[in-house]
């Protein structure tokens, strides 16, 4: 992807989010400048990569297949392992009109994933094999709101604005908007992008970007590069 592309998409996203009275936390707007030289009082900002994040999944077509994603908050799989501390995470996503964000599973994380406004939101399922793997033919028992959802093996659940359903480890999902955007949120255990995305296809997480323009913000992908 372009930056200069990324840097619309920012601040796109960003109108949108803010036209449904969701607020950004104050980092989400310091410069690259600012953010290098808040490394050090604010370096839980960058350890546990809170910020901007936009995929295309490294296919470049991000209008089909993409997502916008900002981690507003997040805990550490050490405190997971002691079992007490900050054990959840919280982002902001938007899938746009007919965008997928393609069929993945989770190997630690739990998630909660609501839409909070705009069109349908549809979601895939499958249950996993044993061996981790996507079962064809299982049936998928999902919660939504709290209430049992069943659904054939790869059918598609709808959540109207407002609806939320919950996800565990090793449910199979892709999602996409329906009608119009979705502003979507995600409640979960301690989330870690590098490690925990299981992909059916093999497809990268991350954008390659092309440096054609500075960036306005960076994305939690540029924290190595940019901040050392």
């Amino acid at each position: 992807m372009k930056r200069s592309a990324i840097n619309d998409i920012i601040r796109e996203a960003d109108a949108f989010i803010r036209s449904f009275g969701y607020i950004m936390p104050p980092f989400a707007y310091w410069s690259p400048q600012e953010a290098k030289a808040r490394q050090v009082d604010s370096s839980a900002v960058f350890t546990s990569r809170l910020g901007w994040d936009i995929t295309d999944y490294g296919q470049e077509k991000f209008d089909e297949l993409g997502l916008f994603l900002f981690t507003v908050r997040n805990g550490r799989y050490e405190d997971m392992k002691k079992g007490m501390g900050m054990l959840y995470a919280e982002k902001i996503m938007i899938s746009r009109k007919d965008q997928l964000s393609p069929m993945h599973r989770h190997n630690i994380k739990a998630e909660d994933i609501i839409n909070r406004g705009g069109g349908k939101l549809v979601l895939e399922l499958f249950m996993h094999d044993r061996d981790g793997g996507i079962d064809p033919k299982a049936e998928v028992s999902v919660p939504v709101d709290g209430t049992i959802h069943r659904l054939p093996a790869g059918g598609l659940l709808k959540l109207d604005p407002g609806q939320s359903v919950t996800l565990l480890p090793g449910v199979w999902h892709a999602f996409w908007a329906e009608g119009k955007d979705v502003l979507i949120g995600e409640v979960s255990t301690v989330n870690d992008d590098l490690t925990d995305n299981v992909f059916r296809e093999p497809i990268g997480r991350f954008s390659n970007i092309d440096e054609d323009v500075a960036p306005v913000h960076l994305l939690v992908s540029d924290y190595e590069k940019w901040l050392g």
